[in-house]
Protein backbone atom coordinates (compact mmCIF):
# COMPACT_ATOMS: atom_id res chain seq x y z
CA UNK A 1 0.00 0.00 0.00
CA UNK A 2 1.41 2.89 -0.86
CA UNK A 3 1.82 6.53 1.45
CA UNK A 4 -0.78 8.80 1.45
CA UNK A 5 1.35 11.73 1.44
CA UNK A 6 3.09 9.97 -1.87
CA UNK A 7 -0.37 10.20 -3.42
CA UNK A 8 -0.88 14.17 -2.75
CA UNK A 9 1.96 16.13 -3.88
CA UNK A 10 2.99 19.66 -2.77
CA UNK A 11 1.61 22.50 -4.37
CA UNK A 12 -1.49 20.94 -6.00
CA UNK A 13 -3.65 23.16 -8.59
CA UNK A 14 -6.96 23.98 -7.71
CA UNK A 15 -9.87 25.77 -10.30
CA UNK A 16 -13.27 26.42 -10.29
CA UNK A 17 -15.26 23.83 -11.85
CA UNK A 18 -16.39 26.89 -14.12
CA UNK A 19 -12.79 27.31 -15.57
CA UNK A 20 -12.52 23.24 -16.31
CA UNK A 21 -15.67 22.60 -17.71
CA UNK A 22 -19.59 23.17 -18.70
CA UNK A 23 -22.90 22.40 -17.64
CA UNK A 24 -25.84 21.22 -20.12
CA UNK A 25 -29.41 20.07 -19.06
CA UNK A 26 -31.00 16.89 -19.25
CA UNK A 27 -33.95 15.74 -21.43
CA UNK A 28 -36.35 19.07 -22.03
CA UNK A 29 -40.08 19.41 -23.56
CA UNK A 30 -41.08 15.41 -22.91
CA UNK A 31 -44.43 14.31 -21.97
CA UNK A 32 -45.34 10.90 -20.34
CA UNK A 33 -46.02 9.66 -23.75
CA UNK A 34 -42.64 10.08 -24.64
CA UNK A 35 -41.50 7.50 -22.29
CA UNK A 36 -43.35 4.77 -23.77
CA UNK A 37 -41.95 2.61 -26.62
CA UNK A 38 -39.27 5.09 -27.00
CA UNK A 39 -36.46 4.42 -29.87
CA UNK A 40 -33.33 5.62 -27.49
CA UNK A 41 -31.97 4.47 -23.93
CA UNK A 42 -32.11 7.19 -20.49
CA UNK A 43 -30.82 7.44 -17.60
CA UNK A 44 -33.07 7.75 -14.37
CA UNK A 45 -32.53 10.04 -11.89
CA UNK A 46 -32.00 6.64 -9.47
CA UNK A 47 -29.26 5.50 -11.71
CA UNK A 48 -27.42 8.61 -11.23
CA UNK A 49 -28.02 8.54 -7.42
CA UNK A 50 -26.78 5.08 -6.72
CA UNK A 51 -23.61 4.56 -8.55
CA UNK A 52 -20.76 6.74 -8.69
CA UNK A 53 -19.98 4.62 -12.32
CA UNK A 54 -22.71 5.32 -14.21
CA UNK A 55 -24.71 2.03 -15.11
CA UNK A 56 -25.59 1.43 -18.20
CA UNK A 57 -27.28 -1.96 -17.98
CA UNK A 58 -30.89 0.01 -18.83
CA UNK A 59 -34.35 -0.35 -20.06
CA UNK A 60 -35.74 2.96 -19.96
CA UNK A 61 -36.60 4.68 -23.13
CA UNK A 62 -37.47 7.52 -24.43
CA UNK A 63 -39.02 8.72 -28.24
CA UNK A 64 -36.26 11.19 -29.86
CA UNK A 65 -36.91 12.02 -33.37
CA UNK A 66 -34.17 12.51 -35.95
CA UNK A 67 -34.08 16.04 -36.25
CA UNK A 68 -34.57 16.26 -32.57
CA UNK A 69 -32.01 18.45 -30.45
CA UNK A 70 -31.12 17.34 -27.03
CA UNK A 71 -28.01 16.37 -24.84
CA UNK A 72 -26.22 12.85 -25.11
CA UNK A 73 -23.99 11.77 -22.19
CA UNK A 74 -20.12 11.28 -23.66
CA UNK A 75 -17.51 9.20 -21.83
CA UNK A 76 -16.28 11.23 -18.88
CA UNK A 77 -19.44 13.42 -18.27
CA UNK A 78 -20.15 13.90 -14.53
CA UNK A 79 -23.93 13.51 -13.68
CA UNK A 80 -25.62 15.15 -11.14
CA UNK A 81 -28.39 14.77 -9.78
CA UNK A 82 -30.08 18.67 -9.57
CA UNK A 83 -33.05 18.26 -6.62
CA UNK A 84 -34.02 16.11 -3.82
CA UNK A 85 -35.93 16.62 -0.29
CA UNK A 86 -32.97 16.91 1.46
CA UNK A 87 -29.46 18.83 1.19
CA UNK A 88 -27.33 15.97 1.86
CA UNK A 89 -29.12 14.33 -1.20
CA UNK A 90 -28.16 16.98 -3.41
CA UNK A 91 -26.00 16.95 -6.27
CA UNK A 92 -25.26 13.08 -5.93
CA UNK A 93 -22.47 12.63 -8.80
CA UNK A 94 -22.44 9.77 -11.04
CA UNK A 95 -19.70 9.16 -13.75
CA UNK A 96 -19.44 7.79 -17.38
CA UNK A 97 -16.86 5.48 -17.03
CA UNK A 98 -17.26 3.29 -20.16
CA UNK A 99 -17.46 4.10 -23.98
CA UNK A 100 -20.25 3.20 -25.97
CA UNK A 101 -21.54 4.12 -29.45
CA UNK A 102 -25.00 4.53 -28.13
CA UNK A 103 -26.50 7.18 -27.88
CA UNK A 104 -27.57 7.71 -24.41
CA UNK A 105 -30.01 10.15 -22.72
CA UNK A 106 -30.39 12.25 -19.64
CA UNK A 107 -33.13 12.47 -17.08
CA UNK A 108 -34.80 15.86 -16.99
CA UNK A 109 -34.37 15.86 -12.80
CA UNK A 110 -30.61 15.63 -13.45
CA UNK A 111 -27.86 17.82 -15.06
CA UNK A 112 -24.25 17.13 -17.22
CA UNK A 113 -20.79 18.41 -16.26
CA UNK A 114 -18.19 18.46 -19.02
CA UNK A 115 -14.74 18.98 -19.08
CA UNK A 116 -13.32 21.38 -21.85
CA UNK A 117 -10.07 19.35 -21.62
CA UNK A 118 -11.43 15.62 -21.76
CA UNK A 119 -7.56 14.31 -21.14
CA UNK A 120 -7.24 16.24 -17.85
CA UNK A 121 -9.40 13.99 -15.55
CA UNK A 122 -9.38 10.20 -15.75
CA UNK A 123 -13.18 9.24 -15.37
CA UNK A 124 -12.10 6.31 -13.52
CA UNK A 125 -10.74 9.19 -10.91
CA UNK A 126 -13.70 11.44 -11.31
CA UNK A 127 -16.27 9.31 -10.11
CA UNK A 128 -14.60 9.12 -6.55
CA UNK A 129 -13.95 12.41 -6.48
CA UNK A 130 -17.39 13.95 -7.15
CA UNK A 131 -18.42 11.85 -4.13
CA UNK A 132 -15.66 12.71 -1.97
CA UNK A 133 -16.63 14.30 1.03
CA UNK A 134 -14.70 17.29 0.22
CA UNK A 135 -16.31 17.99 -2.27
CA UNK A 136 -19.87 16.49 -0.83
CA UNK A 137 -19.68 19.55 1.47
CA UNK A 138 -19.21 21.97 -0.80
CA UNK A 139 -22.59 20.82 -2.57
CA UNK A 140 -24.21 20.60 0.08
CA UNK A 141 -23.54 24.25 1.25
CA UNK A 142 -25.09 25.44 -1.80
CA UNK A 143 -28.19 23.68 -1.99
CA UNK A 144 -31.34 25.92 -1.81
CA UNK A 145 -34.92 25.41 -0.69
CA UNK A 146 -37.31 24.90 1.65
CA UNK A 147 -39.58 22.19 1.26
CA UNK A 148 -37.24 20.68 -1.31
CA UNK A 149 -34.01 21.75 -1.92
CA UNK A 150 -32.19 22.24 -5.96
CA UNK A 151 -28.80 23.08 -7.05
CA UNK A 152 -28.42 26.33 -9.48
CA UNK A 153 -25.67 25.23 -12.50
CA UNK A 154 -24.21 28.99 -11.83
CA UNK A 155 -23.36 28.36 -7.61
CA UNK A 156 -21.71 24.91 -9.23
CA UNK A 157 -19.76 26.22 -11.24
CA UNK A 158 -18.00 28.01 -8.83
CA UNK A 159 -16.88 24.98 -6.41
CA UNK A 160 -12.98 24.26 -6.41
CA UNK A 161 -11.16 21.07 -7.20
CA UNK A 162 -8.18 19.75 -7.38
CA UNK A 163 -6.55 19.20 -10.32
CA UNK A 164 -4.15 16.33 -9.91
CA UNK A 165 -1.14 14.74 -11.87
CA UNK A 166 -2.85 12.00 -14.11
CA UNK A 167 -0.33 9.40 -12.81
CA UNK A 168 -1.52 10.35 -8.65
CA UNK A 169 -4.89 9.51 -9.90
CA UNK A 170 -3.83 6.68 -11.47
CA UNK A 171 -2.39 5.63 -8.24
CA UNK A 172 -5.64 6.89 -6.34
CA UNK A 173 -7.86 5.05 -8.08
CA UNK A 174 -5.73 1.82 -8.20
CA UNK A 175 -6.07 1.97 -3.91
CA UNK A 176 -9.96 2.81 -4.43
CA UNK A 177 -10.32 0.40 -6.95
CA UNK A 178 -8.73 -2.81 -5.22
CA UNK A 179 -10.95 -2.14 -2.04
CA UNK A 180 -14.20 -1.10 -3.94
CA UNK A 181 -13.44 -5.14 -5.86
CA UNK A 182 -12.37 -6.73 -2.91
CA UNK A 183 -15.35 -5.60 -0.90
CA UNK A 184 -17.68 -7.11 -3.87
CA UNK A 185 -16.28 -10.48 -3.62
CA UNK A 186 -17.04 -10.40 0.05
CA UNK A 187 -20.31 -9.11 -0.89
CA UNK A 188 -20.54 -11.87 -3.19
CA UNK A 189 -19.77 -14.89 -1.26
CA UNK A 190 -21.77 -13.52 1.79
CA UNK A 191 -25.10 -13.76 -0.22
CA UNK A 192 -23.80 -16.83 -1.71
CA UNK A 193 -23.23 -18.38 1.93
CA UNK A 194 -26.03 -16.72 3.59
CA UNK A 195 -28.17 -18.51 0.43
CA UNK A 196 -26.38 -21.93 1.56
CA UNK A 197 -27.10 -21.30 4.93
CA UNK A 198 -31.20 -20.70 4.63
CA UNK A 199 -31.31 -24.32 2.35
CA UNK A 200 -29.61 -26.02 4.51
CA UNK A 201 -31.62 -24.34 7.84
CA UNK A 202 -35.01 -25.15 5.60
CA UNK A 203 -33.66 -28.69 5.16
CA UNK A 204 -32.89 -29.90 7.96
CA UNK A 205 -35.93 -28.19 9.73
CA UNK A 206 -38.69 -29.61 7.62
CA UNK A 207 -40.36 -32.67 8.93
CA UNK A 208 -43.18 -34.61 8.15
CA UNK A 209 -45.86 -36.87 9.91
CA UNK A 210 -43.33 -39.38 11.49
CA UNK A 211 -42.12 -36.72 14.29
CA UNK A 212 -44.51 -35.91 17.23
CA UNK A 213 -45.88 -32.18 16.88
CA UNK A 214 -47.14 -29.42 19.80
CA UNK A 215 -48.63 -26.00 19.08
CA UNK A 216 -46.27 -23.47 20.49
CA UNK A 217 -49.23 -22.64 22.90
CA UNK A 218 -48.68 -25.98 24.47
CA UNK A 219 -45.46 -25.84 25.50
CA UNK A 220 -44.55 -21.93 26.05
CA UNK A 221 -46.31 -19.24 28.04
CA UNK A 222 -46.66 -16.27 25.32
CA UNK A 223 -47.16 -12.52 27.14
CA UNK A 224 -47.53 -9.59 25.72
CA UNK A 225 -44.38 -6.51 26.57
CA UNK A 226 -44.06 -3.28 28.73
CA UNK A 227 -45.33 -0.51 27.19
CA UNK A 228 -44.22 2.86 28.71
CA UNK A 229 -44.63 6.59 28.15
CA UNK A 230 -41.67 8.02 26.16
CA UNK A 231 -39.90 9.99 28.86
CA UNK A 232 -39.55 6.52 30.96
CA UNK A 233 -36.67 5.48 28.20
CA UNK A 234 -33.03 6.32 27.65
CA UNK A 235 -32.70 5.41 31.67
CA UNK A 236 -33.06 2.67 33.98
CA UNK A 237 -33.17 -0.91 33.28
CA UNK A 238 -32.41 -2.64 30.07
CA UNK A 239 -34.85 -3.47 27.65
CA UNK A 240 -35.57 -5.63 24.93
CA UNK A 241 -36.87 -4.03 21.77
CA UNK A 242 -38.32 -4.58 18.59
CA UNK A 243 -34.74 -3.66 17.03
CA UNK A 244 -32.89 -5.97 19.13
CA UNK A 245 -35.08 -8.69 18.62
CA UNK A 246 -35.43 -7.83 14.21
CA UNK A 247 -31.63 -7.71 13.88
CA UNK A 248 -30.54 -10.78 16.31
CA UNK A 249 -30.72 -14.27 16.38
CA UNK A 250 -29.90 -14.75 19.82
CA UNK A 251 -29.49 -12.58 22.82
CA UNK A 252 -26.82 -11.78 24.92
CA UNK A 253 -26.19 -9.36 27.57
CA UNK A 254 -24.32 -7.15 25.38
CA UNK A 255 -27.16 -7.20 22.96
CA UNK A 256 -30.01 -4.78 24.84
CA UNK A 257 -29.76 -1.42 22.46
CA UNK A 258 -32.25 0.41 25.37
CA UNK A 259 -32.87 1.18 28.87
CA UNK A 260 -36.02 2.44 30.73
CA UNK A 261 -37.39 3.18 33.91
CA UNK A 262 -39.21 0.49 35.51
CA UNK A 263 -40.67 -0.53 39.09
CA UNK A 264 -39.94 -3.50 40.95
CA UNK A 265 -43.77 -4.90 39.67
CA UNK A 266 -43.04 -4.10 36.48
CA UNK A 267 -39.39 -5.87 36.59
CA UNK A 268 -41.42 -8.65 37.97
CA UNK A 269 -44.04 -8.75 35.64
CA UNK A 270 -42.08 -8.09 32.53
CA UNK A 271 -38.68 -9.99 33.36
CA UNK A 272 -36.46 -11.84 30.66
CA UNK A 273 -34.53 -15.12 31.44
CA UNK A 274 -32.31 -17.90 29.67
CA UNK A 275 -34.34 -19.64 27.28
CA UNK A 276 -37.18 -17.26 26.83
CA UNK A 277 -38.18 -16.67 22.96
CA UNK A 278 -39.33 -13.45 21.58
CA UNK A 279 -41.23 -12.13 18.40
CA UNK A 280 -41.54 -8.77 17.05
CA UNK A 281 -45.29 -8.09 17.41
CA UNK A 282 -46.05 -4.99 14.79
CA UNK A 283 -44.40 -3.42 12.48
CA UNK A 284 -45.80 -1.71 9.06
CA UNK A 285 -45.58 -4.74 6.57
CA UNK A 286 -46.44 -8.30 7.17
CA UNK A 287 -42.98 -9.39 6.54
CA UNK A 288 -41.14 -7.95 9.55
CA UNK A 289 -43.61 -9.69 12.73
CA UNK A 290 -42.84 -12.73 14.02
CA UNK A 291 -39.10 -12.23 13.45
CA UNK A 292 -37.33 -14.51 16.02
CA UNK A 293 -34.82 -14.20 18.75
CA UNK A 294 -33.69 -16.38 21.74
CA UNK A 295 -32.28 -15.50 25.25
CA UNK A 296 -29.31 -17.44 25.71
CA UNK A 297 -27.20 -15.58 28.46
CA UNK A 298 -28.49 -15.24 32.41
CA UNK A 299 -29.24 -11.60 32.70
CA UNK A 300 -30.53 -9.13 35.41
CA UNK A 301 -32.98 -7.27 35.91
CA UNK A 302 -33.86 -6.90 32.04
CA UNK A 303 -37.55 -6.52 30.71
CA UNK A 304 -39.22 -6.68 27.00
CA UNK A 305 -40.75 -4.38 25.22
CA UNK A 306 -44.58 -4.30 23.99
CA UNK A 307 -43.66 -4.39 20.44
CA UNK A 308 -42.34 -7.80 20.84
CA UNK A 309 -43.86 -10.93 22.69
CA UNK A 310 -42.10 -13.10 24.79
CA UNK A 311 -42.90 -17.14 24.77
CA UNK A 312 -41.30 -19.19 27.57
CA UNK A 313 -41.01 -22.69 27.37
CA UNK A 314 -42.92 -24.54 29.75
CA UNK A 315 -41.15 -28.03 29.07
CA UNK A 316 -37.42 -29.12 28.33
CA UNK A 317 -38.70 -30.58 25.40
CA UNK A 318 -36.81 -27.62 23.13
CA UNK A 319 -33.52 -26.45 23.52
CA UNK A 320 -32.94 -22.89 22.94
CA UNK A 321 -30.91 -22.11 19.98
CA UNK A 322 -32.93 -24.89 18.20
CA UNK A 323 -36.42 -22.67 18.73
CA UNK A 324 -34.07 -19.76 17.07
CA UNK A 325 -33.17 -21.76 13.99
CA UNK A 326 -36.66 -23.11 13.81
CA UNK A 327 -38.75 -20.36 14.41
CA UNK A 328 -36.64 -18.15 11.58
CA UNK A 329 -37.46 -20.75 8.86
CA UNK A 330 -39.21 -20.18 5.33
CA UNK A 331 -41.96 -22.35 6.25
CA UNK A 332 -42.69 -21.32 10.10
CA UNK A 333 -42.24 -17.33 8.39
CA UNK A 334 -45.30 -18.19 6.23
CA UNK A 335 -47.22 -19.78 9.29
CA UNK A 336 -46.89 -16.57 11.72
CA UNK A 337 -47.84 -14.43 8.04
CA UNK A 338 -50.77 -16.03 7.68
CA UNK A 339 -51.68 -15.50 11.32
CA UNK A 340 -51.22 -11.86 11.54
CA UNK A 341 -53.92 -9.36 10.63
CA UNK A 342 -53.26 -5.76 8.87
CA UNK A 343 -55.07 -2.29 9.18
CA UNK A 344 -52.81 0.37 9.68
CA UNK A 345 -50.08 -1.83 11.16
CA UNK A 346 -49.58 -5.43 10.61
CA UNK A 347 -49.76 -7.54 14.26
CA UNK A 348 -49.41 -10.89 15.10
CA UNK A 349 -51.73 -11.49 18.90
CA UNK A 350 -50.30 -13.86 21.38
CA UNK A 351 -53.68 -16.37 20.44
CA UNK A 352 -52.50 -16.22 16.89
CA UNK A 353 -48.61 -17.02 17.74
CA UNK A 354 -49.86 -19.73 19.81
CA UNK A 355 -51.30 -22.12 16.77
CA UNK A 356 -47.84 -22.28 15.15
CA UNK A 357 -46.86 -26.10 15.52
CA UNK A 358 -43.77 -27.22 16.44
CA UNK A 359 -41.61 -30.69 15.56
CA UNK A 360 -40.55 -32.36 18.92
CA UNK A 361 -37.40 -34.15 18.63
CA UNK A 362 -35.01 -35.88 20.46
CA UNK A 363 -32.59 -33.36 22.18
CA UNK A 364 -29.69 -35.14 20.33
CA UNK A 365 -31.40 -34.67 17.59
CA UNK A 366 -32.14 -30.98 18.09
CA UNK A 367 -28.27 -30.82 19.13
CA UNK A 368 -27.31 -32.09 15.77
CA UNK A 369 -29.20 -29.42 13.89
CA UNK A 370 -28.01 -27.16 15.79
CA UNK A 371 -24.47 -27.91 15.67
CA UNK A 372 -24.56 -28.08 11.70
CA UNK A 373 -26.35 -24.64 11.51
CA UNK A 374 -23.81 -23.04 13.90
CA UNK A 375 -20.99 -23.73 11.81
CA UNK A 376 -23.10 -22.13 8.93
CA UNK A 377 -24.05 -19.22 11.09
CA UNK A 378 -20.09 -18.83 12.80
CA UNK A 379 -19.14 -18.59 8.55
CA UNK A 380 -21.35 -15.98 7.74
CA UNK A 381 -20.55 -13.88 10.37
CA UNK A 382 -16.96 -14.47 9.93
CA UNK A 383 -17.47 -12.98 6.73
CA UNK A 384 -19.59 -9.90 7.57
CA UNK A 385 -17.06 -8.81 10.04
CA UNK A 386 -14.09 -9.21 7.22
CA UNK A 387 -16.75 -7.49 4.74
CA UNK A 388 -17.22 -4.49 7.77
CA UNK A 389 -13.05 -4.57 8.30
CA UNK A 390 -12.58 -3.84 4.58
CA UNK A 391 -15.62 -1.32 4.06
CA UNK A 392 -13.51 0.92 7.30
CA UNK A 393 -10.21 0.73 5.79
CA UNK A 394 -11.76 1.81 2.06
CA UNK A 395 -13.84 4.65 3.61
CA UNK A 396 -10.35 5.43 5.80
CA UNK A 397 -8.46 5.75 2.45
CA UNK A 398 -11.37 7.40 0.28
CA UNK A 399 -11.16 10.27 2.39
CA UNK A 400 -7.19 10.49 3.50
CA UNK A 401 -6.56 9.84 -0.72
CA UNK A 402 -9.54 12.46 -1.46
CA UNK A 403 -8.90 15.86 0.85
CA UNK A 404 -6.80 17.94 -0.83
Amino acid sequence: MPKINDLKPDGMEFKTMGELGKFYGGLSRKSKEDFKDGNAKFITYMNVFSNIALNLDVTGTVKISECEKQNTIQYGDVLFTGSSETPDECGMSSVMTMKTDEKLYLNSFCFIYRFNNSELFLPAFSKYLFRSEYLRKQIIRIASGTTRFNLSKSQMSKLKIPVPPLDVQREIVRVLDNFTELIKELKHELMLRKKQYQYYRDYLLTFGDDVEWKTLGEIFEIKNGLNKEKSAFGKGKPIINFTDVYKNRWLNKDSFSGLVDVTPDEIERYKAKKGDVFFTRTSETKEDIGMVSTLIDNVSDCVFSGFVLRARPTTNLLIPKFCSYYFSTYNVRKQIIKQASFTTRATITSKNLSKINIPILPIEEQERIVKILDKCTELIELLKRETELREKQYEYYRKKLLTF
